[in-house]
């Protein structure tokens, strides 16, 4: 739902498949960042000039949940007893899909998505929970 042709928060809509759980979906998420990761180089020829170099290192970031369930809770200690039993751990894929401030759709994927537990809430009284799930990506596709 864009306002005044921009883009709000609204916009995003996140899809989490992890190979073994299948369909992930934290209950309300309240924030979402992502960045690209990159290798920098400055390479210095004989010239004198120097010509910088940027390569793509993958993606990384994070999700604000509000705590309503116990399911991020469950999600984590699912992947640390697998790991604790000798399981394979395999990654997972982010899908974010925008509404463009024109109405159409984009929509990208996050390959090679491993998560972490950042945050697992500060509890006080009268506030809500707030959660922070991390992860690191190997790429992010461009799906439509």
């Amino acid at each position: 739902m864009p306002i005044n042709s921009f883009n709000v928060g609204k916009d995003v809509r996140l899809d989490l498949v992890d190979p073994v759980q299948g369909v992930v979906s934290f209950t309300l998420i309240t924030g979402f960042t992502a960045k690209q990761l990159t290798k920098e180089q400055r390479i210095s020829g004989l010239d004198g000039v120097v010509r910088p170099l940027i390569l793509p290192d993958g993606w990384d970031g994070s999700f604000e949940i509000e705590r309503s369930d116990s399911l991020v809770d469950d999600y984590f200690a699912a992947v640390e007893a697998a790991y604790y039993s000798g399981q394979s751990i395999q990654s997972a894929t982010i899908t974010e899909t925008i509404t463009e401030a024109n109405g159409s759709v984009s929509q990208y994927r996050y390959t090679g998505v491993m998560l972490k537990f950042d945050g697992a809430g500060d509890w006080k009284g009268d506030n809500s929970v707030k959660l922070k799930v991390g992860f690191v990506a190997g790429r992010r596709l461009k799906v439509q």
